[in-house]
């Protein structure tokens, strides 16, 4: 595991790196300057990304960004959905994403449900990330199941997900079959007669 202070700017830097990349030039800026407080390890990673977004430029980035977030179910930064799908009990994991920010003392102002993964990365950096680490923890298959899906699609926002994910705790054998299995076959659903999966399997490589 990493210093609370590793961790609270690391998850600070991937909260506004994954959000929608308006005024990039002032993110990339402020993600330079992040980037001198962290370890190697993590920093290169999203350096990495810093130059590929750099290079694309803010509208090819953000045309990018709605490609591969907002219409790709795959890669939605919704955590709810890894574990409750299509499915009646969406709204009961969006309630308790609710209660755990109220509880944490932090009010909702972006106009994202709680379960947005940038705004969970957000509570976790400017909190003691008790309540974020045991969200993040809960939800540790889906952010998994993001960085495969960026991965496979040669998205320079892999490295986003590689720097975050070098924070958290290493996945165990049953966590990573979980992981498997969720990018296997997707979450539950309830669509009345769809047989096909709403997840391609991808190569196992992509699980790290």
């Amino acid at each position: 595991m990493v210093d609370d202070g590793v961790r609270r700017t690391t998850h600070m830097l991937a909260s506004v790196l994954l959000d929608y990349p308006e005024r990039l030039d002032e993110r990339l800026a402020a993600a330079t300057t992040a980037l001198t407080a962290l370890p190697d390890a993590i920093a290169a990673p999203f350096a990495s990304f810093v130059r590929d977004a750099a290079r694309m430029g803010e509208r090819a980035l953000c045309e990018h960004y709605v490609a591969t977030f907002d219409q790709r179910r795959r890669a939605t930064l919704y955590l709810s959905f890894y574990t409750a799908g299509d499915t009646r009990q969406r709204g009961a994991a969006i309630l308790a994403f609710n209660e755990a920010l109220t509880a944490a003392g932090m009010e909702r102002a972006r106009n994202e449900t709680s379960d947005f993964l940038p705004l969970v990365l957000e509570l976790s950096a400017l909190t003691d990330g008790e309540v974020a680490m045991r969200m993040l923890a809960a939800h540790r298959e889906g952010v998994e199941t993001i960085r495969a899906a960026l991965k496979q699609f040669e998205s320079p926002y892999t490295n986003v997900l590689d720097g975050l994910l070098a924070t958290l705790p290493p996945l165990d054998r049953e966590a990573r079959n979980r992981v498997r299995e969720l990018i296997a076959y997707g979450p539950p659903a309830e669509l009345v007669g769809v047989g096909a999966l709403p997840f391609p399997a991808f190569p196992k490589e992509t699980i790290q």
